[in-house]
């Protein structure tokens, strides 16, 4: 049995709730610290300066609190496992709910795409030469070792099996490898002050506004996961109203954890030496500290933020899958539930499967998964903010648990504020439309556009004239089962 309906049609997946408060802060925040603290805060630091960097996040971390306030009252009205797609079910109907739901699916997938590629060059740091061991191509100018790519392909089994197992035991992988990467935020900043250099954070602002959007655009790729929280909802054994607000503290902790991360990097060197060095985050502890082992540590701190970004977007990624379909929207086989771990186990496989195949990319696929899920990411927050105004309006008596606002405006202020920056956001992908646009490379174009039509393909398939309402999954899958009824009467 894969899911039950309940009154109203909604169907519930028979998950465990065994997450609680700790459980699903860690889930959310270890989500959004990934590894590209470590990998690309060169870049951030040479193209915007240290002041403009930390303004780009400040910008983009202000957008995303905005955001995370209107996911945690719909989480708190709906707390049910798939997070945007019952959100943008009930107030935009279900096309919208495929395609905002398949885009932040895209989105999770390309960060684990990041993930299972971020973790041979980990490796590589840690063994150097690993890379050039066995080599069997090259791509992008990156040669790819077997033994470097396998590393990945361990790494993406070993993550595939613990989501498999269940939520119990993600949840305390999660809990004590965030807490270690927590403890690791605390050296960076004992580093910075034992023996860092405040006129190494010069030039402040370098770029311009050209800069500043450059590391702008960057931000909804590294902030995506406060997110996966809805997506565990039926997992997490609290009240719908702390959901919400654990959410926001989520955010606000990976705001900070990213600031530190640029100042104290910054204060290491002067930023004409920082293109020289690879893994700079890593480089400039060790420098401050005097001694390489410090370094070291830095690059256990970023293999534990894979780790806890892999399995956040997994169990978010995977469950989004199946609610799909279980509302009949994409392939039913999707939608089986785990008979022991109850845990949707083809959703994690096919996604797992993906995550193999990935390292055999190369390096070139972390800048290719970055660029090609920021705007996936980007469209289906700006969807789910519309779809809170729409229900505001459409649904005001709406049981909502967490409310943003203690009136009608405020919490409108918020929703509309929220879409409008999320649409600027996403238009800055679109080369030539906006003075200040952000050029993509053509693979990553290729991956947004082609996952995006395969689900307006799935979206056009879906019966229309279906309006939005809290009865809208139990009319589209009567009208699904008719539809199927028909065709195999042959009328």
């Amino acid at each position: 049995m894969t899911c039950v309906q309940t009154e109203g049609g909604h169907r519930e997946g028979g998950f465990v709730k065994a997450m609680g408060s700790v459980d699903a802060l860690f889930v959310g925040f270890g989500a959004m610290i990934g590894f590209g603290w470590i990998t690309l805060t060169s870049g951030w630091l040479t193209t915007a300066g240290t002041w403009g960097a930390m303004l780009a996040f400040v910008v983009g971390g202000a957008i995303m609190v905005l955001v995370g306030l209107v996911y945690s009252e719909l989480v708190s009205a709906m707390p049910r496992a798939g997070g945007e797609h019952n959100y943008l079910m009930r107030g935009m109907g279900p096309r919208w709910s495929l395609v905002g739901s398949w885009a932040i699916t895209g989105g999770y997938i390309t960060v684990i795409l990041f993930e299972a590629v971020a973790t041979p060059r980990t490796f590589d740091y840690l063994f150097p030469g690993l890379a050039s061991l066995m080599p069997m191509y090259t791509i992008a100018g990156f040669e790819v070792g077997l033994p470097w790519a396998l590393v990945g392909v361990v790494a993406a089994i070993a993550v595939t099996w613990i989501n498999i197992r269940g939520v119990k035991i993600t949840s305390l992988v999660q809990t004590f490898v965030v807490s270690f990467l927590l403890l690791v935020a605390a050296l960076l900043v004992f580093g910075g002050f034992a023996g860092g250099d405040i006129a190494n954070t010069e030039p402040a602002f370098v770029g311009g506004v050209a800069g500043f959007a450059i590391v702008l655009g960057a931000v909804p790729f590294l902030f995506v996961g406060f997110d996966v929280i809805p997506q565990a909802a039926e997992e997490i054994d609290l009240p719908p109203r702390r959901i919400g607000r654990i959410l926001i503290l989520s955010v606000a902790m990976a705001v900070a954890f990213y600031l530190i991360v640029i100042f104290v990097t910054s204060l290491a060197m002067p930023a004409s030496e920082l293109a020289a060095f690879d893994l700079v985050t890593a480089d400039a502890l060790a420098i401050m500290l005097g001694a390489d082992f410090w370094g070291r540590v830095v690059i256990a701190g970023g293999l534990a933020g894979i780790l806890t970004s892999w399995i956040g977007f997994l169990l978010g990624a995977s469950r989004l899958l199946w609610a799909m379909s279980m509302s009949g929207m994409i392939p039913a086989w999707f939608g089986r539930i785990h008979p022991r771990y109850r845990t949707p186990s083809n959703a994690i496989l096919f996604i797992g499967a993906l995550s193999v195949i990935a390292p055999f990319g190369g390096t070139a696929m972390l800048g290719w998964a970055v660029d090609g899920g920021s705007p996936m990411i980007v469209l289906a927050y700006a969807l789910v903010a519309l779809s809170f105004c729409l229900l505001r309006i459409k649904d005001p008596g709406m049981e909502r648990p967490f409310r943003v606002g203690r009136g009608r405006t405020t919490g409108m202020v918020v929703g509309v504020a929220a879409s409008v920056l999320c649409v600027l956001l996403f238009l800055l992908y679109i080369p030539g439309l906006t003075p200040i646009s952000i050029t993509l490379a053509w693979q990553s174009y290729l991956i947004f556009g082609v996952w995006m039509l395969v689900g307006v393909a799935f979206a056009f398939r879906l019966p229309g004239g279906i309006k939005a309402g809290p009865d809208t999954e139990a009319i589209l899958l009567a009208e699904i089962a008719a539809r199927r009824g028909r065709t195999s009467s042959g009328t």
